[in-house]
Order: structure tokens, then C-alpha cells, then sequence
């Protein structure tokens, strides 16, 4: 059975500011946007809301009813869902590859191929945002993917930086539980 209570708290969320920042940095209405991790929806209905094309992955069947109950008729053909791990998944090309706290929960031994195909989608200046976890975050172990901020300035290696944000400090999950975060927010186009 699925916990509830992770989509309760974040459907209706604003978008998050990294995601706002791309949009902003690529100053046009429209393009196509790739959702990672897409949880109830709230960077995918952003980008919908401003005529992105959106191609919206999530493992959890539930992420994808919240999403597709909260988009506007009008906007259902720009849509795309898969319901997918998205490590598995084929990307397409993208102007914008979103993902917020999802890929630290991509198995490491998966992860070189999945950023290979996030880099090669993004080709010809898209870009990325979302977030990494540091090696001092509370939830940091064997079996996600974890960051030190060397390796992420080698997998960046050649982008240009449009925010880069070391997050270190106590806070709260969205389930409401205190933790130890220790991010890197970063937005960064590629050449």
C-alpha cells in the first residue's frame, strides 16, 4: 500500500525555484519539458500552465492519479505520463529536464546511464534543474545516489552554471519528519 500522506502534503504546492528559474532563464512560453520523479505535480502543472509540453515519470501509480487529477482539460494533450522507474526510461530531446529530490533516489550503479541520457537529451542548450544529496544529508547510504560537490562540478563539467546552492542545515520532509538536509540546488544549461 502506498503512503498518502507524501502526495496529501504536495498536491497544490507551488512549483520549486529552481524549476522557475530555468523556465525564467529560457524566457519563452512553450517548449518540452521532462519531468523525473514528478510526485503529485507540481513543476509539471507549472510548465503546463505556461504551454510547456510535458513528459511527467513516476514509479508510483499515485503520483500519476494526483497529476492527472489536477490538469485542465485544455492542457491534456500537451501531457504525457509514463508510470515508470525513470532510470528504465528512453528520454527525448528536452528544452528542460526537471527533477526535484528524485535523483538521489536513483540506484548508484544506475546512475552514470541515466545522467548519460538527461546530458544527451538536453543537447544544443537545454537545461537541468532539480536537486542532489551530500554526503552529510540525514538520508545518505549505500543505496541512493549521493553527490560530494567535486563530482557534481565533473558532471557539469563544460555547463554553464545559472544556480548553484549548498543547502546544510536541519529541516522538516514533507511527511513532516525533522531531518538533516544536505542539498545541491543547482539550474544549469547546457552547451
Amino acid at each position: 500500500m502506498t503512503d498518502t500522506l507524501y502526495y496529501d502534503r504536495t498536491e497544490g504546492a507551488p512549483a520549486w525555484p529552481t524549476l522557475l528559474m530555468a523556465l525564467d532563464a529560457l524566457g519563452r512560453t512553450g517548449g518540452q519539458g521532462i519531468d523525473l520523479g514528478c510526485g503529485a505535480g507540481r513543476d509539471t502543472l507549472e510548465m503546463l500552465r505556461r504551454g510547456w509540453d510535458v513528459l511527467a515519470i513516476d514509479r508510483e501509480p499515485l503520483a500519476i492519479q494526483r497529476l492527472l487529477g489536477q490538469v485542465q482539460p485544455d492542457q491534456v494533450p500537451r501531457l504525457q505520463t509514463r508510470c515508470a522507474r525513470f532510470e528504465d526510461c528512453e528520454l527525448p530531446s528536452a528544452d528542460i529536464i526537471n527533477s526535484a529530490f528524485a535523483l538521489p533516489f536513483c540506484p548508484p550503479d544506475d546512475f552514470p546511464r541515466l545522467w548519460q541520457r538527461i546530458d544527451t537529451a538536453l543537447a544544443g542548450g537545454g537545461i537541468f534543474c532539480g536537486n542532489f544529496f551530500g554526503e552529510r544529508d540525514a538520508w545518505a547510504g549505500p543505496e541512493l545516489t549521493i553527490h560530494r560537490q567535486d563530482e557534481l562540478e565533473r558532471l557539469f563539467a563544460g555547463w554553464r552554471w545559472l544556480h548553484f546552492e549548498v543547502i546544510d542545515r536541519q529541516g522538516t520532509t514533507a511527511r513532516g519528519r525533522t531531518k538533516h538536509w544536505h542539498l545541491f540546488s543547482v539550474v544549469a544549461q547546457r552547451p
